[in-house]
């Protein structure tokens, strides 16, 4: 495994010296802030992310203040009661992306977030129980128990929220193949704990968070 020093020196020489790749790195929000943040923004950013999914970033982001009117601002409870018929109305609704799995996933993830704020008082508590170290456990669990969290969308909306976080770029999968951590690109439950380990280890040798460590793999590669 490469050392964390070896990734800092590659960054920086690519990316203008040291001075100038600090000033390129972001770090998440304390745990205090991410646990005051409402639920209802928790589920909107879930399904921004979604729908961002295949598409046009900047398409949804245009869009996405009629999303908030259509879903009376991601109310947990309005999401998780509309109707098929009502859910179907908006394919029909040119104020959102007329995507009807996508669309239904705005239910089936405000039915999961209010199951989660029930157990642990708040998503914010819920997204924030697993650690940094066992950030790809909370990957897992979006992707089996949540509505089309697999693949990178996950990654990017905890990123959005300030969640400490790695995302799986595709200059970050070169610079872990690289390091030989995994072979390819790949989100298996085996592959992404043996990722969490390698950033667990950068993370201890350079007091780094994930977030930080994150963008420095994406940037030692060409």
């Amino acid at each position: 495994m490469q050392a964390f020093d070896e990734i800092f020196t590659l960054a920086a020489n690519r990316h203008g010296g040291p001075k100038v790749l600090e000033k390129k790195l972001s770090v998440p929000l304390p745990v205090s802030k991410l646990k005051s943040i409402p639920d209802d923004r928790w589920l909107s950013s879930v399904s921004k992310s979604i729908f961002q999914a295949g598409f046009v970033w900047r398409v949804v982001e245009n869009k996405w203040p009629d999303f908030e009117k259509v879903f009376e601002n991601f109310d947990l409870v309005h999401c998780a009661y509309l109707s098929d018929e009502e859910i179907e109305a908006l394919t029909n609704d040119t104020r959102v992306i007329r995507h009807l799995k996508k669309l239904q996933s705005v239910r089936a993830n405000a039915t999961y977030l209010l199951e989660k704020t029930s157990e642990f008082s708040g998503v914010g508590n819920f997204i924030t129980s697993f650690g940094a170290e066992n950030y790809s456990e909370l990957l897992l669990e979006l992707k089996k128990n949540a509505s089309r969290l697999g693949g990178t969308s996950a990654q990017y909306f905890l990123r959005r929220m300030g969640v400490d976080s790695f995302i799986l770029s595709r200059d970050v999968v070169k610079a872990l193949q690289r390091a030989r951590i995994i072979s390819k690109a790949s989100t298996s439950k085996r592959d992404l704990r043996n990722i969490q380990t390698a950033f667990n280890y950068w993370c201890e040798q350079s007091g780094r968070s994930l977030t930080e460590m994150s963008r420095l793999l994406a940037m030692s590669v060409d």
